[in-house]
């Protein structure tokens, strides 16, 4: 079993009192998330979420006439972790600043922002998943019109979102007039790229909010961008209905980063658990489980309103995960590190 020996708050990445002092060199004065993953060039791209320069009310998200952004990507190239999570650039727009990556919808659909859940790089292709979120409900839930894929065959410079490679929400959450909260919806709503394995990209998936349990899916290496291609775990084998996928982690999952860690011979796990108010790690030997029920890593009695824990891919060789974490109040990211054994 792999337990969780401390978390050390290593350094704030994204503010003007950040390390890379994202005000006055990107316009970022305010963000969350920041997803990871190795783009194939040498370098990590990191992947926020709704993004506020001047003007920034100074506590959560917006408002939205303070240069909102629905999304922005960074990229790192420094490999002395315990340094912090450092950005050589951002992709920009015309004045300098971090430019929006992700447009919105363009069909005409209600749609309030378009979040970034997960990037991986193939065969010098970025991709990146996204949720296309219909409107924010009650705390931890939240509808999207769609989960999708962009894709970049520049580095991370220029993204196109693909026409095909969209998972329509035809289910929603709910939540009762008693405060119930049904998971419910399509279970491919956000996702965690866990890598490439016998020539098949793996993920797991979410339906959108923080009450749902993981879903495990695969697909050839050059099919990402083919619905038709996928396949998702039943619990006895792989069938062609992601509707039909059984469920490999437990609920409640959100925010969710996995990884295969070479140090311990294990998969990882991160993500938040909702309901212990914590961002927690789980382990197993195979993608299809059986899972652990999550060590707490970083507990909200000590980072109130915190979320996300997305890990970095250059540490899946360590006794430790070096991971991103936002907290609502200050609604910027900051770069842990946890030791493990």
């Amino acid at each position: 079993m792999v337990r969780v020996i401390g978390a050390t708050r290593l350094t704030r990445i994204t503010g003007e009192d950040s390390c890379n002092s994202t005000a006055s060199r990107f316009g970022i004065r305010a963000t969350d998330l920041g997803i990871m993953w190795d783009d194939g060039r040498g370098g990590v791209l990191a992947a926020f979420g709704d993004t506020y320069g001047d003007g920034w009310g100074g506590h959560g998200a917006g408002p939205k006439s303070a240069d909102w952004r629905y999304n922005v990507i960074a990229r790192s190239t420094n490999t002395d972790l315990d340094a912090g999570l450092k950005f050589d650039s951002a992709l920009s727009r015309e004045d300098g600043m971090a430019g929006q990556a992700l447009p919105g919808d363009r069909t005409g659909v209600r749609e309030h922002t378009v979040i970034p859940t997960a990037g991986i790089a193939i065969g010098g292709r970025n991709y990146l998943h996204y949720m296309s979120v219909r409107r924010w409900g009650m705390p931890g839930v939240w509808h999207t019109n769609y989960g999708a894929l962009a894709y970049s065959d520049d580095g991370g410079a220029t993204w196109t979102k693909s026409e095909t490679a969209v998972w329509r929400n035809s289910r929603q959450p709910w939540v009762s007039r008693f405060r119930r909260r049904d998971p419910g919806g399509h279970p491919f709503q956000m996702i965690g790229f866990a890598g490439v394995l016998d020539g098949r990209a793996h993920l797991l998936g979410t339906p959108s909010g923080r009450f749902g349990a993981g879903h495990l899916a695969r697909v050839g290496a050059d099919d990402l961008l083919d619905p038709a291609a996928y396949e998702y775990w039943t619990g006895t084998g792989w069938g062609d209905d992601p509707l039909a996928a059984a469920p490999v982690l437990p609920a409640p999952v959100a925010e969710l980063s996995v990884q295969y860690n070479r140090h311990f011979d294990r998969w990882f796990a991160v993500h938040l658990d909702e309901q212990r108010a914590a961002i927690v790690l789980r382990t197993a030997p195979e993608l299809t489980g059986p899972w652990t029920g999550g060590e707490v890593v970083v507990s909200g009695a000590d980072c109130p309103g915190l979320y996300g824990g997305f890990l970095h891919p250059w540490a899946a060789d360590r006794p430790a995960i070096y991971f991103t974490l936002t907290q609502w109040g200050p609604y910027n990211v900051d770069f842990f590190r946890a030791d493990l054994a």
